[in-house]
């Protein structure tokens, strides 16, 4: 039998992430194992002649930082009172799938649980799909939650 020791959330904060912590909720529950919550700011880009580069609107970053920091504590400190193990993590720089298959990898996790987005169509193909990209890459099984018909 696979043993669940950690689970890894990406969160965006949003309600299809919070729907996919529920499932780790149960999943941690179920195998004791800890939440490793990591959210991703990636960094800000602005187009140029020849092409896109990054910049360091260093007040954008510091305010999504400060924001992503009140957002992780006060989801952490909610699923500590519920008895779970934490830990948190706030990266700054890089793609999020990216970061997300790094972080899983550093820390031998067992599982992530990610939400999808459910975009179709032009979003789709215009955005591309954090999930999609991770379940390409990642060193460990992918529990993908699709987010409910009446949440989207």
């Amino acid at each position: 039998m696979y043993a669940i020791r950690s689970i890894l959330v990406p969160t965006d904060f949003s309600d299809n992430a919070a729907h996919a912590i529920g499932y780790a909720k149960e999943l941690a529950q179920q195998n004791a194992a800890v939440i490793h919550l990591l959210h991703v700011i990636e960094p800000v880009a602005y187009p140029v002649n020849w092409g896109y580069a990054q910049v360091g609107f260093l007040d954008i970053e510091q305010e999504y930082t400060q924001a992503a920091d009140t957002e992780m504590k006060t989801l952490a400190d909610s699923l500590i009172a519920e008895g779970f193990t934490v830990i948190t993590t706030i990266q700054t720089a890089g793609r999020a799938s990216d970061e997300i298959d790094r972080y899983a990898a550093e820390h031998g996790i067992s599982l992530i649980c990610i939400a999808t987005h459910g975009r179709g169509g032009i979003d789709h193909l215009l955005f591309g799909s954090t999930t999609e990209r991770v379940l390409r890459k990642t060193p460990c099984p992918v529990f993908v939650v699709k987010t409910p018909k009446n949440k989207q």
